[in-house]
């Protein structure tokens, strides 16, 4: 699969992450897919460099895809298409009480409004009705209507196309680790999952690496079951037939209350890992997984001693933005604000204060 875009910064790092109260000798590492850009940061641009590719080859002019109202695959795909000299249209489902109105400029939308994306708004409700590859196909008929020459990238990028990004992750994995970067072995590999491409990707790039981890999905939306079938039928499609048993590896449950609400453990668990480590989570995706993941060691310690665990950042952070008014008390309570003791340097009285400014007006402070 050579006919793809260089679009990412890579290699991205692998480093250990010190984040508390892991189980005896267990070793955690994190593999920094959040910093594969700016704008493009996260795992979606590694399948973009493969959908992007064949839009071009196609002749297309422009690029439709779909998500929700702070989709990460959503931004990347805008400012990939941009980059490319393509023109982005978008389609976010939102809530109903908000479809009619403008969406803002809050996190991922910040990015995607600044860079002229084409944005089409639905509900919730029509987004279930109608189904992602409908409403899609609908996009393109009405633009293909009008001359243009559309190319139609799935939620999430995820199919077999796309999913080669992160096969080929597995082969830059291998590659550190044998330069000597990251642990010298994994046992487990940690990742979110959203749409399946990823997990798809990274169970048959570890099956056809010299890589022995087990892998670890866990599903932010939908049922392990889903992803399970899912990821089976992307696995096909890349054309690795049956059996598929033992390629997938763990598909776990970490969707909490519903795909993109935070519950306040999971918030102030990302808060805590931010304070102990600098690595700031997104709280859709790996976040969730994260949460997860620790809950899994405390909730059976004896399965995790001595392993030495990789975790796949997938990125994601400007989706925090969406969530200041859960994360405000969480920081309140750190107590880490408090007002500059102005009145040590220039005095406490106000005539003083004024005869102080006076002072040392003209001085020079670096």
């Amino acid at each position: 699969m050579d006919n793809r875009y260089s679009l990412a910064q890579l290699p991205t790092p692998i480093h250990r992450w010190n984040v508390a109260g892991l189980p005896e000798g267990c070793e955690l590492w994190i593999k920094r897919d959040d910093l594969s850009g700016m704008q493009l940061s996260g795992n979606k641009v590694r399948k973009l460099e493969f959908l992007l590719a064949e839009a071009k080859a196609q002749g297309c002019d422009c690029v439709i895809t779909i998500g929700g109202i702070q989709s990460n695959h959503c931004r990347a795909t805008a400012v990939a298409a941009r980059y490319l000299g393509l023109e982005p249209y978008v389609i976010l489902r939102t809530e109903k009480k908000v479809v009619d109105k403008d969406p803002g400029l809050v996190g991922n939308l910040l990015v995607e409004r600044l860079i002229g994306a084409k944005i089409e708004l639905m509900t919730r409700q029509e987004y279930v009705a109608i189904g992602s590859v409908a409403l899609g196909e609908n996009l393109k008929a009405r633009l293909e209507a009008q001359g243009r020459k559309p190319y139609l990238i799935p939620v999430g990028g995820s199919n077999a196309l796309g999913s080669w990004g992160y096969l080929q992750a597995v082969a830059e994995i291998e590659a550190q680790l044998e330069a000597g970067i990251g642990p010298s072995s994994v046992d487990d590999i940690v990742l979110a999952s959203g749409s399946g491409g990823t997990a798809a990707g990274m169970a048959l790039g570890v099956h056809l690496s010299s890589l022995t981890a087990q892998l670890h999905s866990y599903g932010v939306c939908d049922s392990p079951q889903y992803f399970h079938d899912h990821i089976t039928g992307l696995l096909r499609d890349m054309g690795y037939g049956d059996p598929v048993a033992g390629v997938i590896g763990k598909c776990l449950q970490a969707k909490g209350a519903a795909y993109g609400v935070s519950q306040p453990a999971e918030l102030k668990v990302m808060q805590e890992v931010a304070h102990q480590t600098g690595v700031i989570m997104d709280p859709v995706y790996s976040g969730k997984a994260l949460y997860r993941l620790l809950e899994d060691m405390k909730a059976d310690p004896k399965a995790w001693e001595h392993r030495r665990v990789l975790f796949i950042h997938t990125g994601g952070m400007l989706g925090m933005y969406d969530k200041v008014d859960q994360l405000q008390p969480l920081v309140e309570g750190l107590g880490n604000v408090s007002r500059f003791p102005v009145g040590e340097i220039l005095g406490s009285d106000e005539d003083d204060e004024e005869r102080s400014c006076e002072r040392i007006k003209g001085c020079t402070i670096s």
